[in-house]
């Protein structure tokens, strides 16, 4: 698999990342829990060795099942990149951001605990705490960095200026945020300033959040997603328009949108969330895709920017994205 560094000085990675955070929804379930090792295996076996989670990621139980799931010999490949600062209470319940210094320091210590490992390779804040300025934030991260603990500091969700302050403060080795073909607010501003201050962009949510996979075809509102409830019928319709440049390609709508994103530089890298191995194979498939001049006129004009009806999130969590400000 293609591999890209992340910004100029973070580490190599594969194109595609996996994100874990999938199998660590909902309930309790064993069953799910050997899936997911079996995922996280299968993943690195495929040369996916960029591995995400967050600490609030089923309250801890995701970083724990990846120390699970990492055999002997895997620390030494896998790029492991970790979320914190997301508050939950002890029923799942989002609380807020908390990314004050103190806390960057304590999460990190019982991270790296239930990870079982000595360092993270990419360590970020979930989203901006509105009342923590950035540069003490990753001036914090940064302290960690120069002690061993984190080897490379990202951050998720924000915007061109704040990418700009907290990049003065220590380089930033990439920025997480929502990109696919639905999702491209990040063309306006964003990923040119990425690219000015040589940041890289992982990018997660790269299938719309189910809607260019089909899992929601059956129709119903899912959770706080916009885009799944009233919206749900148009959206499908739109991602049905791929069709027809998927089946010349021999590809599924999925592997398509995964490979437009893969095309759009080789400083983006896409996390795929997945929670069964079967998800792996896919995703390998689509890293193998090149698309065409041809190709990507027709996925432009069968999906054109700004077509998606309805907002990424509820009201409420978009207003805490500093990237949508």
């Amino acid at each position: 698999m293609e591999k890209r560094r992340l910004g100029t000085e973070g580490p190599l990675v594969p194109s595609i990342g996996l994100g874990c955070g999938p199998m660590s929804a909902g309930t309790p379930d064993p069953a799910r829990d050997e899936n997911g090792v079996a995922t996280i295996r299968a993943a690195i076996d495929a040369g996916i060795t960029l591995v995400d989670t967050g600490d609030f990621y089923g309250n801890g139980h995701n970083e724990w099942l990846i120390r699970r799931a990492l055999r002997d010999g895997d620390r030494d490949r896998v790029v492991i990149s970790d979320k914190f600062g997301g508050l939950r209470d002890p029923a799942g319940r989002f609380l807020g951001i908390d990314a004050r210094p103190a806390h960057v320091k304590s999460a990190l210590a019982y991270s790296l605990q239930r990870l079982g490992v000595d360092h993270v390779d990419v360590y970020r804040p979930a989203r901006l705490d509105p009342a923590v300025p950035i540069e003490d934030t990753v001036g914090a991260v940064a302290e960690m960095v120069e002690a061993g603990w984190v080897r490379h500091i990202g951050l998720s969700e924000v915007g061109a200026d704040t990418l700009r302050r907290a990049n003065a403060v220590h380089p930033i080795a990439d920025l997480q945020i929502e990109y696919s073909l639905f999702s491209r607010g990040v063309e306006r501003s964003i990923l040119a300033t990425c690219r000015e201050l040589g940041v890289g962009v992982t990018a997660y949510g790269v299938l719309a959040q189910g809607l260019l996979t089909g899992a929601y075809a059956g129709g119903g509102e899912v959770g706080h997603l916009p885009r799944h409830g009233e919206h749900l019928a148009a959206n499908l319709a739109l991602g049905d328009r791929l069709c027809a440049v998927a089946d010349t390609r021999g590809a599924t709508v999925a592997q398509l949108a995964l490979a437009w994103l893969l095309a759009q530089g080789d400083d983006v890298v896409a996390l795929v969330g997945a929670s069964r191995p079967g998800r792996v194979a896919d995703a390998v498939a689509a890293a193998d895709l090149v698309l065409t001049d041809a190709d990507l006129a027709a996925i432009e004009e069968a999906v054109p920017a700004g077509a998606v009806a309805g907002e990424r999130y509820a009201a409420p969590l978009m207003a805490m994205l500093d990237s949508e400000r």
